[in-house]
């Protein structure tokens, strides 16, 4: 029994598995004292939030190593076995591969950070946690209206950067264009309609206009694009039942609902002071329905005298 102890206490094999144990323990206290040192020198939570993400990734890459190195000697006379190995695992686990890409891609691409508000996939949420595989979303819309959480929680593989268009909706322009129909009948005064819209709109989106040109400015010296209005603008067209105006503003993309309803009351409000002066037109009183144009019915010299010969 003593010689099998020390036979096995002095196998080359069994102090590899030690040494491999020991070092993949440093590893992971090292790496979490990195991560926890992180919150001393850097404050911006996001950046904290991708150190932190960027260190995970590096443990588990140095573990690779080590025990690559440990156990290499023992690996010498398997290389062609794992080659192959290797390439049909790499063809079963391609989702995976690609989805370590992408997070790759994610974390140095500015493909989007957590707190954004993205749709990848078909699926539109905020970014909870980006992980190395899977992107977290906090679901929007769906069966709700509007952009609020429906209270679903999605995990979107990381691999969906490199197959759909990421929309990113709060990158660095964390503002959205939105309109809204205003139809105004065709009796009401058009310029009173035009000015209560304009003075509605700037009352309540205002604020937004100073901050959105600042950001519209970096966004001119970062990419190829033009000057754009960020100021509320309503513009009219005529139809055939009503004047159409369309109100035309920037907003904070967490808050398009919330100002839809904020506008309306104020519109409804302003119209209700006019005393009928401006009114909101509707489908079911003012619809014009157009006449058919009269019929002349002419009867031809010939076709009369054929009538009379039949009658004799």
């Amino acid at each position: 029994m003593e010689n099998f102890f020390k036979n096995w206490l002095f196998d080359p094999t069994v102090g590899k598995i030690i040494a491999a144990i020991v070092g993949i323990l440093i590893i992971s206290i090292v790496i979490r004292f990195l991560q926890r040192s992180l919150s001393r020198y850097i404050k911006d939570p996001d950046a904290r939030y991708r150190g932190r993400k960027f260190l995970t990734f590096i443990g588990y890459l140095v573990a690779i190593v080590f025990l690559t190195a440990v156990f290499s000697d023992r690996l010498g006379g398997l290389h062609i076995a794992f080659g192959i190995i290797g390439a049909g695992v790499a063809f079963a686990l391609q989702e995976v591969i690609t989805s370590i890409a992408g997070f790759v891609a994610v974390s140095f691409g500015h493909f989007y950070k957590t707190g954004d508000r993205i749709q990848l996939a078909g699926i539109k949420g905020d970014v909870i946690d980006i992980g190395i595989l899977r992107t977290t979303l906090m679901e929007c819309g769906d069966w709700v209206q509007g952009d609020l959480y429906n209270g679903r929680i999605v995990r979107i593989a990381n691999s969906f950067v490199f197959k759909d268009p990421v929309f990113n909706y709060s990158a660095d322009f964390p503002f959205l264009w939105d309109e809204i129909v205003v139809p105004i009948k065709f009796e009401s005064d058009q310029r009173s309609a035009r000015e209560i819209l304009q003075k509605v709109v700037i009352e309540v989106v205002g604020d937004y206009v100073p901050y959105a040109k600042e950001t519209w400015k970096e966004m001119v010296k970062k990419y190829k694009i033009e000057h754009e209005t960020v100021e509320p603008m309503v513009t009219m067209i005529a139809n055939d039942n009503w004047m159409e105006f369309t109100v035309r503003y920037v907003v904070d993309y967490k808050k398009r609902r919330s100002t839809k309803d904020q506008l309306f009351t104020r519109f409804l409000e302003e119209f209700d002071k006019t005393s009928g002066r401006v009114a909101i037109a509707s489908t079911s009183s003012d619809i014009n329905l157009v006449g058919t144009p009269p019929l002349d019915v002419r009867v031809s010299d010939r076709a009369k005298e054929t009538k009379e010969k039949g009658r004799m």
